[in-house]
């Protein structure tokens, strides 16, 4: 049952104190260590080595930017925020690697590898990003996908996971009122907030991945670590921490 109306925006006010000092999925748990090494392994270094990378929805450029140090030809990364784009311009010149470094709102050319870490469960149109991503993509090329944690999980929510599962039993518009009192961007609905969420599940996700013409090469769901004893396919949606698939455009078909 969803608590709104005037009851669940005083339950917020009470209850989401921490959330709004402390915003959830804030990354901090992989601080020294390599997202794109965590999710995809050691050996993708090899794949991206002397390559031309795209890095969908690459936020301040902390994926990008370590592509480029790792051997990476040229990197384009690609974000609707210009005020990340511009943070992720200066880490790449601080970083040495601004020659090999271009981040920007649009991209038309094509790469060898694609990545999209952290970006589905926020993109308007996760559809169509799969549709451009085809188009962009060289034959023989590939695609790395990560992200979580999808809605159903316990923080799936993000900021408006004020407790586990808080996102789901509050209605959307106690939600957004609580959050107007300290956020300015004059959001009315989820998918207004900065970046955008759009309820991601695991089972949408896999649909349009299915849907979108790709060769899925792998599709696994990562475990919440503490629930691990209890994830199954029919758990999978609230145990699930990351989704993360490795994607290639079908070949021409023979005779």
């Amino acid at each position: 049952m969803l608590i709104g109306g005037t009851l669940g925006y005083k339950l917020l006010v009470r209850l989401g104190a921490r959330a709004a000092a402390d915003e959830v999925c804030s990354g901090r748990a992989f601080e020294g260590r390599s997202k794109l090494e965590v999710f995809f392994g050691a050996g993708l270094w090899q794949a991206v080595a002397g390559k031309t990378i795209i890095d969908f929805g690459c936020g301040d450029g902390t994926e990008a930017i370590e592509l480029a140090r790792r051997g990476a030809a040229r990197v384009i990364g690609v974000d609707i925020r210009p005020r990340l784009l511009a943070a992720a311009r200066r880490a790449a010149a601080a970083a040495g690697v601004a020659e090999r470094c271009v981040f920007t709102t649009e991209v038309r050319e094509p790469a060898d590898v694609i990545f999209s870490i952290d970006g589905f469960e926020h993109y308007a149109d996760p559809a169509g990003v799969l549709t451009s991503m085809q188009s962009l993509l060289k034959p023989g090329g590939r695609v790395y996908i990560a992200f979580g944690p999808p809605w159903f999980h316990p923080l799936g929510g993000h900021l408006f996971t004020v407790f586990p599962w808080g996102h789901l039993i509050f209605t959307e518009r106690a939600l957004i009122r609580w959050r107007s009192d300290f956020k300015t961007d004059g959001a009315t609905r989820f998918h207004e907030v900065e970046g955008g969420l759009n309820g991601m599940t695991v089972g949408r996700f896999e649909r349009l991945v299915r849907a979108s013409g790709f060769v899925v090469e792998a599709f696994d769901t990562v475990p919440i670590r503490r629930l691990r004893a209890i994830a199954t396919w029919l758990t999978r949606e609230f145990t699930t921490s990351v989704v993360r698939c490795r994607l290639a455009v079908a070949g021409p078909r023979s005779g």
